[in-house]
């Protein structure tokens, strides 16, 4: 789509959460090292042109330049955790694990564990006070919203790739500590994602190993429960690391993008496919939508007898599963 405006600088690791029907994108890393650069961009316009903006006149101090970084959304706020970046020396404090690889002169590299917010209506960056026991700082982790609580899940702090599992009461500004979980859970990873797929369920999947492997494991967390179930009926040859995920009207998860190789010993290429992972049940109206989509060439002569609201649905159905070569011939 036309772009114009403040466009953002190529990145990797950024950032994006939607607010209120604007994207919003922090950080990330390019040629010229991590940036905390904050830009937004409408998604709502009636003429498909969307116009970036950089957020520059803001009140408070950002987060340090970093990227890999998470984000909640909640109350109206974007809410910021972790990330690996770069602080001067005056800037060290608990909440930084030095890379001790990785630094120069009074300049050190590492991993986070502090929490940013930033409220679009104030146009203010604050640092909440924290309490209960905070996770250790990593990056490439995966969050998700449930309620008033964010979750955390793995990630990766020097050469480990962890698999714990975190809340936050975003009220309170309380920390679980690592939550304890019944049963067998996933294998530690960075590079993944957690999307709440219900008022009591998030849905983990992908991401890469500890020994550097490309994952396609799809699991789901139940709070109530404090248990993780692996699916399995997962496709084994479709792996895929720092791709992106979210949720459709019918509670599947849509998957996009992304890596199936480790990209730090080799990138045959990025994916564009789409995965789809049903996690509950199809209402018998989206059966029949679907029943229709696919048999469409059968059924063209009675379609035109179809209500023209119900219609247009059935439209839409038959480009999805044309675009997605499943259609009966």
């Amino acid at each position: 789509q036309p772009m114009k405006g403040e466009l953002p600088r190529p990145m990797s690791g950024s950032c994006a959460a939607c607010l209120n029907g604007v994207m919003y994108i922090f950080g990330g890393y390019d040629d010229l090292g991590y940036s905390n650069e904050l830009y937004c961009v409408n998604l709502q316009v009636k003429d498909d042109i969307f116009t970036w903006k950089k957020l520059n006149n803001y009140q408070g101090n950002p987060p340090t330049p970093r990227d890999k970084l998470s984000c909640w959304v909640y109350k109206d706020k974007l809410i910021f955790f972790g990330g690996y970046g770069c602080k001067k020396i005056n800037e060290l404090n608990d909440s930084f694990d030095v890379n001790e690889a990785s630094w120069e002169e009074e300049m050190f590299w590492g991993w986070n564990y502090d929490i940013h917010v930033f409220d679009p209506s104030m146009n203010i960056w604050y640092q909440p006070s924290t309490k209960g026991m905070p996770p250790r700082p990593r990056a490439a982790h995966a969050c998700a919203t449930l309620g008033n609580k964010g979750f955390l899940f793995g990630g990766r702090i020097l050469e480990t790739r962890i698999n714990d599992l975190h809340c936050l009461n975003l009220d309170t500004w309380t920390w679980s500590g690592e939550i304890t979980v019944k049963g067998v859970r996933p294998q530690g990873r960075s590079w993944h994602t957690l999307t709440p797929v219900t008022d009591d369920q998030i849905f983990l999947f992908g991401g890469l190993s500890a020994e550097s492997q490309p994952l396609s494991d799809a699991w789901i967390y139940s709070v109530g429960a404090a248990e993780w179930r692996q699916l399995e009926h997962c496709p084994k040859n479709r792996p895929r690391l720092w791709h992106t995920a979210c949720l459709g009207k019918e509670y599947e998860v849509m998957v996009f993008g992304g890596s199936k190789d480790d990209l730090l010993s080799y990138d045959s290429g990025h994916c564009n496919d789409v995965l789809i992972f049903q996690t509950q049940p199809y209402s018998l109206f989206r059966l029949c939508l679907d029943c229709i989509a696919k048999n469409s060439t059968i059924l063209q002569n009675q379609l035109p007898w179809l209500p023209r609201q119900l219609l247009s649905q059935v439209q839409k159905k038959i480009t999805f599963w044309v675009s997605a070569g499943l259609q009966d011939k």
